[in-house]
């Protein structure tokens, strides 16, 4: 528990940005990625829902055509983001045996599994690919990345809905904490904006179907607010100890410097109303990071704007952070860009830890009218962080009532 874990480089593909410093700049000016679907199935199906957040740059454009023929989309979507952090960190020879990899997904490859499942019934078993299985497996972006980059130390896949790829860090930081590892290339992907996953979220009532106006559909905190925009796209954080960080005179972003992970036990769907669980596990991070609620300046929010999710997030902040969460820049940057599910925790993530290194916390936008109930003090456009020794928090909350919270500190 003594050993400081410090995060050295950041990746990511998104829909406000096909790499890192795209989707940062983006992310302070206020940019929208949500858009109208033009895909020919939004019309065959007759989807209620003709809006989503697709990532800005395709992976076939940055991707080989036998790399992307071999990889489902969510997978692409990880291995752009891990080599980007790779390449970021200036990591060169390790010793593999010490590099893990923990890459998360809420869903997997939905598009392998429902494409296989369509040439089955039209064409026959014997048309179904080879490597279809290997391809849908939840752990298919981990595997994919291990193999990679050549982490042999373990490669794991935290599947827990939209708290995945914060899990993902609680596991990374876990794993070198522990000195099962020296580096983790920790993160999440995802690749849903699928009919499937569209028809089936939208039959729940979790989607905006705001389809005149895609662009203002995420309205996280505003009175409004109608629910989220589906979004896509990976992000990724290695994670490096300290010692070996320094020894190779690396370029840090910042500490890793607590997680932790609950679940509310309360509903398969619902979040607890009180907040409950994501109050202690706002505490338990806190208290992992031997830092208090005076300390923190900055959260990146879960906030999907849904109707019933906003409020007991804000009644957990207020309930770990005392009356100082008045003074906490609070900022909800899914509605910039969408609810990228199992990799939105990471995504977030490294706009946390942007916003420390930087001193910057980027925006929220589309928040017209506040919901007297939530009274935060939310980002509208791009603030200055203190100066000096500052802490930030990044929350994910997922079906099935997982919370899961990571602290970032200046390091």
């Amino acid at each position: 528990m003594s050993r400081k874990v410090v995060i050295t480089g950041l990746g990511a593909t998104t829909p406000i940005g096909g790499d890192v410093p795209t989707m940062w700049r983006n992310a302070l000016k206020g940019v929208s990625g949500a858009h109208t679907l033009t895909d020919e199935w939004v019309a065959k199906y007759d989807l209620p829902v003709h809006f989503a957040a697709k990532v800005s740059n395709p992976a076939s454009e940055v991707l080989s055509r036998v790399e992307a023929k071999r990889l489902d989309p969510s997978s692409q979507f990880a291995v752009i983001a891990a080599r980007e952090a790779w390449k970021d960190s200036g990591l060169g020879e390790i010793d593999h045996d010490r590099f893990a990899v923990a890459f998360a997904t809420g869903i997997g490859g939905v598009w392998t599994l429902l494409d296989a499942w369509d040439t089955l019934r039209e064409k026959g078993p014997r048309r179904v690919l080879p490597m279809t299985v290997p391809m849908l497996m939840p752990n298919g972006a981990a595997a994919a990345v291990s193999l990679d980059l050549g982490a042999r130390a373990g490669a794991h896949t935290p599947v827990s809905a939209c708290a995945s790829g914060t899990e993902a860090l609680h596991l990374g930081l876990d794993l070198i904490r522990a000195g099962k590892a020296d580096v983790v290339m920790a993160g999440g992907a995802e690749a849903a904006i699928h009919p499937l996953p569209l028809a089936a979220f939208a039959s729940m009532q979790a989607l905006s179907r705001r389809n005149d106006d895609p662009e203002h559909a995420s309205r996280p905190y505003d009175i409004d607010r109608d629910g989220f925009v589906m979004g896509e796209g990976a992000g990724a954080l290695v994670l490096e100890a300290e010692e070996h960080a320094l020894a190779r005179g690396a370029r840090i972003y910042g500490e890793l410097a607590g997680t932790s992970v609950t679940a509310d036990a309360y509903h398969i769907t619902a979040p607890d109303p009180e907040g409950l669980g994501a109050t202690r596990a706002l505490k338990a991070a806190l208290f992992d990071a031997r830092a208090q609620a005076e300390d923190v300046v900055h959260v990146n929010a879960h906030a999907t704007s849904t109707p019933v999710g906003d409020r007991p997030e804000y009644t957990a902040l207020r309930a770990a952070l005392g009356n100082h969460v008045d003074n906490v820049a609070v900022s909800a940057t899914k509605s910039q860009t969408g609810h990228l599910l199992g990799a939105s925790g990471a995504v977030e993530a490294v706009m946390t830890v942007l916003a420390v290194y930087d001193r910057k916390a980027p925006v929220t936008i589309n928040l017209e009218n506040q919901d007297p109930e939530i009274p935060l003090d939310v980002v509208t456009t791009a603030r200055d962080l203190p100066s000096g020794d500052i802490v930030a928090l990044s929350n994910s909350f997922g079906f099935g009532g997982h919370n899961a919270v990571i602290v970032v500190r200046n390091h």
